[in-house]
């Protein structure tokens, strides 16, 4: 009996649970922190991954052992090449969105949202983090130019990226800055909401 048609089933089944859990996942809405929200224990909850979540990032494929019986040409090949890869399924996006208030039309961060990303930086400093590397996302209301949302929303990530260099020594190499400008608003329906104008901290599992 030839198994080749089962091995070819379950491997097709495979992709097609991992396609709609990695949707799942990318369809879950950051959480927004209000002002009195941004404290260490929030960010941690939100941006420091399960054991389960790691482990699934290190096993990115599936391993099929070698079929028994003959199988003829390349399907033998397969069916005794032991490994066919499959793509795991992307992991929960592990992120959250602060309110990080800016001078207007300007990439300088207000006093305030200095002091909440002090409570940032000391977090990323954290055991459960500091490992860990992060992407920080600008993101734009669309009042204005598209073009000049995405330039303003990308220097305010590099904004932040630089104060948490500076103020609180956090390595370059684990912040990647990322300006969204007005692609993903949080609150559709009213476009100037204070949310659609966030920065999000985005875990980076590798």
């Amino acid at each position: 009996m030839r198994r080749l048609p089962c091995i070819v089933a379950a491997l097709f089944a495979a992709v097609l649970a991992n396609a709609s859990t990695t949707v799942w996942a990318q369809a879950t809405p950051p959480k927004v922190l209000e002002d009195n929200q941004v404290t260490e224990k929030n960010l941690l909850d939100a941006l420091t991954p399960s054991a389960e979540e790691l482990e699934g990032v290190r096993t990115r494929s599936l391993r099929v052992g070698p079929a028994s019986g003959q199988v003829a040409g390349t399907q033998a090949a397969t069916a005794a090449g032991a490994t066919a890869a499959v793509p795991a399924a992307a992991p929960p996006r592990r992120d959250v969105s602060l309110l990080v208030t800016f001078v207007t039309n300007s990439a300088a961060l207000t006093n305030r949202a200095q002091q909440l990303l002090d409570v940032v930086g000391r977090a990323l400093k954290s055991e459960q983090l500091a490992a860990l590397k992060f992407t920080v996302e600008g993101h734009a209301d669309p009042r204005g130019n598209r073009q000049a949302n995405r330039a303003l929303s990308q220097s305010r990530a590099e904004s932040v990226r630089r104060y948490l260099m500076t103020a609180h020594g956090i390595e370059g190499e684990r912040l990647i800055a990322v300006g969204k400008g007005d692609t993903e608003l949080l609150n559709k329906s009213v476009p100037t909401a204070p949310e659609n104008r966030r920065v999000t901290l985005v875990t980076r599992l590798e």
